[in-house]
């Protein structure tokens, strides 16, 4: 660790738009305190601005009004002035096309939320899978100290005996209905079971890794991740990080002191070790650019390919969120990390202290939830990063999901343009295909859906699903939920949209898929290759949408993050001029 903490009292950011007898200063202040403020509140204090992606059309965040409120208290203790600010939410639950095409919007908005309001530090108030790194991408392109507070995993759910996980018992379900093992009424009456209490889901999806993310990035007070959303101890959290959010501006401590590579390596580990969602390596890219760091998927297979899994949660294991928490959660991940070496052990935390200062004394208290490394779910978790003349940029698989007869496949193309030619042909009883072929699904990306949506884990047909069978090697340039499972390789670069090799897979094309040796093969020629590349041409039309267009235009590659290519690089957060 470098960091050293500023000099205090200091002049604070704030105070440009609450200092002073001024014309401006006085009208700033004279609006503010309409809503009851004494004066001394702007006497140089620190502003926290508490950015609460609450909505109602945001489940899993439905109840970060009342963290907040917390939040708060914790603020005023502290010594400091808590504004709370709504922000733009993206709900994975209710947003069309999909809550990744807005997470870029978010992460835009909110960005000129911190800039142009009087705040001098901010809490990020997050759960739900998109509203994590999209604050967290502001906060890096503004460079303003800030805090995660997360909102938490909803409580395990039960379906006659058995745990029911969030999504992946969705997608267990629904295949079980679609083989005939299960019957619709059975699926209506298990849906009452799924999601039993507030919070985001219970198993190792998304957001829960997105948390686990901000905590191995030292971005959230340790212990953050899987403290129960309906937990008291999930309010203590909340109070205490608005505590020491006002000393992280005393300290002037920003997110380019916490996130440096060293932090990224750490998240990056985490992710293997806890085996998390593919969709943790677009966020991380992203996050990376903003702070303008080059961390590429080299480095996600570089770091990752020689940790072994060892939390033992859905999708990948067993158990559920409620029961990583009871066992001591991810401060026994990162423990376990630094005692086989895994971890930069002195990389910065939102603490003032080193991640291993945070850890090095936690206790395992279940060793069925996280393993010890000898009963490793897999003992070369991480992400595999994949290339060949398919993926020339780069593809993703998660290896503690995927089934392992299929790490090494080569089997017939069948062939999907987009999402609507696969749900109009994967039922057909005369498709031909088997449980050797390689589903194949295009225009899925970040250009071509757009926005890159969760559907790369497509169901397989219900004439395979009859025979017993429950995975196929599927390739695609989209995303899958981090609660699915199966041999599934993702996020394809480049993508079809944009003219990638995906674009021109014809139906009966050999593929070989390699994981050992990350490697993804077209068995065509390299002239054959070549010439339907020259022929292809683009499919896509112009969005209706003003953002949708913005998005298509701008958009990156999954393979640096599918960021908008001009929010790049960290931009700070200057006072401007007033025009009062």
């Amino acid at each position: 660790m470098t960091f050293k903490p500023a000099t205090w009292p200091r002049k604070l950011r704030s105070q440009e738009w609450y200092g002073g007898t001024s014309r401006d200063a006085i009208y700033h202040r004279g609006w503010m305190k309409n809503q009851g403020y004494p004066h001394d509140l702007f006497d140089g204090r620190p502003v926290i601005g508490i950015l609460n992606t609450w909505s109602d059309l945001t489940p899993c965040n439905g109840h970060l009004r009342e963290l907040a409120e917390k939040v708060k208290a914790g603020v005023w203790e502290a010594g400091g002035f808590p504004v709370e600010v709504p922000v733009f939410s993206a709900s994975e639950n209710t947003f069309r096309p999909t809550a990744m095409m807005f997470r870029n919007l978010a992460a835009l908005a909110i960005e000129e939320q911190m800039r142009g309001q009087p705040i001098d530090g901010a809490v990020l108030l997050v759960g739900c899978d998109k509203t994590t790194p999209s604050l967290l991408m502001a906060a890096a392109s503004t460079d303003l100290p800030s805090i995660i507070v997360t909102g938490g995993p909803m409580l395990n759910g039960y379906f006659r005996g058995e745990r029911v996980g969030s999504g992946t018992h969705l997608w267990k379900f629904s295949e079980a209905v679609k083989a005939g093992e299960m019957t619709q009424a059975e699926f209506l009456e298990a849906e009452q079971s799924m999601s039993r209490s507030s919070g985001s889901c219970n198993t190792m999806g998304t957001a829960s890794t997105m948390a686990s993310m901000a905590e191995a990035l030292g971005m959230a007070l340790s212990g953050n991740a899987a403290i129960p959303a309906v937990d008291s101890r999930r309010r203590v959290m909340a109070q205490l990080s608005g505590r020491r959010i006002v000393q992280m501006v005393k300290d002037d401590l920003k997110p380019s002191d916490i996130l440096t590579k060293k932090a990224f390596e750490n998240a990056i580990r985490t992710n293997g070790a806890i085996g998390g969602s593919t969709n943790a390596v677009i966020h991380l890219l992203a996050i990376a650019g903003r702070v303008g760091l080059d961390l590429t998927l080299d480095d996600w297979d570089r770091c990752g390919r020689d940790v072994a899994t060892i939390v033992n949660l859905m999708p990948s294991g067993k158990y559920l969120m409620e029961e990583f928490f009871y066992a001591g959660g991810l401060p026994v991940v990162l423990k376990r990390l630094g005692e086989g070496g895994q971890l930069h052990k002195d990389a910065l935390t939102v603490s003032g202290q080193s991640v291993w200062d945070e850890v090095r004394d936690v206790v395992n208290h279940n060793e069925d939830v996280i393993l010890p490394l000898d009963k490793a779910l897999t003992r070369q978790g991480g992400i595999a990063v994949l290339r060949g003349n398919l993926a020339p940029l780069g593809a993703v698989l998660k290896p503690s999901a995927a089934s392992e007869h299929l790490l090494t496949h080569r089997g017939r193309a069948v062939v999907f343009e987009d999402i609507d030619h696969y749900k109009a042909r994967i039922d057909d009883p005369d498709l031909d295909i088997d449980e050797t072929c390689v589903m194949v699904l295009k225009n899925c990306g970040p250009k071509g859906y757009p926005g890159m949506a969760e559907v790369g884990n497509m169901g397989l047909p219900a004439k395979i699903l009859k025979k017993g069978v429950t995975d196929m090697v599927r390739i695609s340039d989209a995303r899958m939920s981090g609660t699915a499972y199966g041999t599934v390789v993702l996020h394809t670069a480049p993508e079809a949209a944009a003219g990638g090799p995906l674009a021109v897979v014809r139906d009966g094309d050999m593929i070989e898929l390699d994981v050992p040796n990350r490697r993804l093969h077209l068995d065509v020629s390299e002239a054959e290759l070549a010439a339907r590349l020259a022929g292809w041409t683009p499919g896509h039309e112009r969005p209706e949408s003003g953002y949708a267009w913005l998005h298509q235009a701008h958009v990156e590659g999954a393979d640096t993050g599918a960021d908008l290519d001009f929010l790049k690089g960290c931009r700070g957060a200057p006072v401007g001029k007033d025009s009062h």
